[in-house]
This record gives C-alpha cells, sequence and structure tokens, in this order.
C-alpha cells in the first residue's frame, strides 16, 4: 500500500534543543493514527513541520501519489496540497451561524475575487447539510457557533475541515473538555473521516485512545519510541519508563 505521507530522518533544533531527533513516520492514504508521548516528546513539532510553520534542519517530508517534497510548499500551498490541522483551542466565527461557517469553508475559488463574487450553489448546500449530518450539528444550522457546547465547536471545526476536503487531517487533543458522550461522539467522527483519508490524532487521553482503537505512534525525545496497538505499546518497557510509569 502506497503511503500517503513519509517523514524520514527529520531533525530540527531550537536554540541548542533537538525537538525532532531523527524521525520517520509513514501513513496510509485511509489510515487512523493516534501519536502519544510525554511532553516534550516532539508532538507539536511534529505537525508544525508536516503543515510548513517549521522547517526541519534535515531529512524529507513526502506527500501523494507523486512523493512531491512538502519541504518546498510554504503554509498556505500545504494546505491546498490537502493536509487540513485542527489545534486544540477551536477557531470558529462565533457570531456567524453553523450553516454560515461551514459554507464559508467549503473547497471553493479562495482568490479575493472568487470570495467577493461567490454566489452559493444548490450543491453546495447539499454538501453543507451532508457535513453537518456528519458532524452531528444537522438540527444546529440555523444557531450562532458561539453558541454551541465545547464539543459541539469542536465538531463544527473539524466540518469546516472536512468541507476543505483533505487527504490528511491532523488532530490536537480533540477529547479535551469533553462529556463522555460528546467524545464518544468524536471517536465515531473520527474513524469515520478516517476511511475516505489520513487522520492523526495526537492525544494524552488513553482512554480516548483505546475507543479510537487505531495504530498508535509513540514520541520520545523528538523520536519514534515504539509502534503498533495500544496493548503492544504499552507493554513495550521503554513506553511505560519514560511515559506511563509516571
Amino acid at each position: 500500500m502506497s503511503q500517503l505521507l513519509e517523514v524520514s530522518g527529520v531533525s530540527v533544533t531550537f536554540d541548542g534543543f533537538r525537538a525532532i531527533n531523527n524521525l520517520s513516520f509513514s501513513i496510509g492514504a485511509a489510515e487512523l493514527r493516534a501519536i502519544i508521548g510525554p511532553n516534550g516528546a516532539g508532538k507539536t513539532t511534529f505537525m508544525d513541520i508536516v503543515t510548513g510553520k517549521t522547517r526541519p534542519d534535515e531529512g524529507s517530508v513526502r506527500w501523494g501519489d507523486m512523493s512531491q517534497s512538502l519541504l518546498k510548499l510554504n503554509e498556505s500551498q500545504i494546505a491546498r496540497a490537502g493536509v487540513g490541522r485542527k489545534f486544540q483551542r477551536p477557531t470558529v466565527f462565533e457570531d456567524q451561524s453553523v450553516y454560515d461557517n461551514l459554507a464559508m469553508a467549503l473547497k471553493k475559488d479562495r482568490t479575493p475575487w472568487g470570495v467577493l463574487f461567490s454566489r452559493p450553489q444548490p450543491a453546495d448546500d447539499t454538501r453543507i447539510r451532508e457535513l453537518a449530518e456528519e458532524i452531528g450539528l444537522a438540527e444546529q444550522l440555523d444557531r450562532k457557533s458561539g453558541e454551541l457546547s465545547h464539543g459541539q465547536k469542536q465538531w463544527l471545526e473539524i466540518g469546516m475541515l472536512l468541507a476543505q476536503e483533505p487527504r490528511l487531517l491532523l488532530v490536537d487533543e480533540p477529547a479535551a473538555g469533553m462529556t463522555l458522550a460528546e467524545r464518544e461522539h468524536t471517536t465515531d467522527l473520527l474513524k469515520e473521516a478516517a476511511k475516505t483519508r489520513a487522520v492523526v490524532v495526537v492525544e494524552h487521553d488513553m482512554e480516548f485512545v483505546r475507543r479510537l482503537d487505531c495504530k498508535v505512534t509513540v514520541l520520545h525525545e523528538g523520536s519514534v519510541l515504539a509502534e503498533g496497538s495500544l496493548d503492544h505499546v504499552t507493554k513495550n518497557q521503554d513506553v511505560i519508563d519514560v511515559y506511563l510509569g509516571r
């Protein structure tokens, strides 16, 4: 199976501190993956490198069917190539309705003229309603986003990313601050999304990772310490020593 994203031998140093150390990581085109590890393991820096926010000192980041180098692209070019990222705090347009948030996110002509003169098409309306259904906000389309619960805002933001049709979705700690019911829905949402694209979830919450039921990559000091099922990595003595035993 060909890999959608292939990170090879990547290192990056900030002020003498090696945040990423000869890291290699790959993920297939329709795969769900969890990344865990202690604070300072390099999880955020890893996402920064893939999205073009941080340039590594060495190594390669290859993308897509043509094995294109992401290191030659800037952040917006990487986003257009199909890499979507959701940060920990949801950033939705609070004064706009759920419907309008999704409408603004749809993958379209993003030039100033395109945005200025775009009129919603019937196909857009259908797509917006499908997305709302998928993220569990079909009943909330007319509500202002600012009125949504924390969990619902997170789902809306995932919906806004899905509207851009990314081939890879990077999601940072989606379970934080959610109720049990919201977490269950988030699990379903991410599993469903991973049927048609790659989804990488960075998470501290082991219970949530267990629910995702996917391959887990453990980072430590900027490198991959272990990889495999959650049961496999949690039995690994190195993982217990640096992470779980704390």
